[in-house]
């Protein structure tokens, strides 16, 4: 099948069931995003700065970039006037530098919170306890220009499918304790993302309402080589 064909059967099948479908396409070319784009995408996905600024300035402008990648502080500031979400904020150091070049962009910025659910060393995320220490602090309260619309969680890359669902139903039920205690009078905290092209069923079977989808979409991920001249 082609991007396209994958596409408006995916789009279908969330539209269905009110799930928002981002499609990670990074490392692929930019011809492929337009494929997608033209068959009716508009969200995207990237892990690396410098491959999102590249893509913003090659495609079209009605696009929806999410930063997807664990992010650094001293990248913050090439994506922060057209960034539309960052899904990966995983420290209130992290969250200070998008308030602050969102403000000089005169924006605000709409982020998720990673929350660590994996049974692995190498992920990223806030532990339960560290993103509510996060979300009561002053320093947190004093950010203007950041707007926690909701969580993410990549579970443990495992053939297990019971222990991704648990870990899944955990994030859901973190997701709706955090939105009853802390944003209780705000309809913007709306976005649970889990799930990706291996586990999206069951993420979504356990509460998601945006998956991330790149192999899905746009076939087997391809490593650039680069060959010495």
């Amino acid at each position: 099948m082609s991007i396209a064909d994958n596409i408006k059967s995916l789009k279908k099948e969330t539209n269905e069931i009110n799930v928002t479908l981002l499609a990670v396409s990074k490392t692929k070319p930019a011809a492929d995003l337009q494929e997608a784009y033209d068959a009716g995408q508009r969200l995207f996905g990237e892990n690396i700065v410098q491959e999102l600024v590249e893509k913003h300035e090659q495609l079209p402008k009605d696009i929806e970039w999410h930063l997807i990648g664990h992010l650094q502080t001293n990248k913050v500031k090439y994506i922060a006037p057209f960034i539309s979400m960052i899904q990966s904020v995983d420290s209130l150091k992290l969250l200070q530098e998008i308030n602050k070049h969102a403000e000089k962009s005169k924006r605000v910025i709409d982020c998720l919170l990673q929350i660590y659910i994996a049974d692995e060393e190498t992920k990223f995320g806030l532990g339960f306890d560290e993103a509510i220490e996060l979300l009561r602090s002053d320093e947190y309260a004093a950010l203007k220009n950041i707007r926690i619309r909701g969580l993410m969680g990549i579970a443990t890359n495992t053939d297990s499918e019971k222990q991704i669902k648990e870990e899944y139903y955990e994030l859901k039920t973190f997701f709706d304790g955090i939105k009853v205690s802390f944003f209780r009078k705000e309809d913007s905290f709306d976005t649970l993302s889990m799930g990706m092209s291996s586990d999206y069923k069951l993420a979504i079977e356990q509460g998601s309402n945006m998956v991330r989808l790149g192999s899905t979409i746009f076939g087997g991920r391809v490593i650039k080589h680069y060959k010495n001249n």
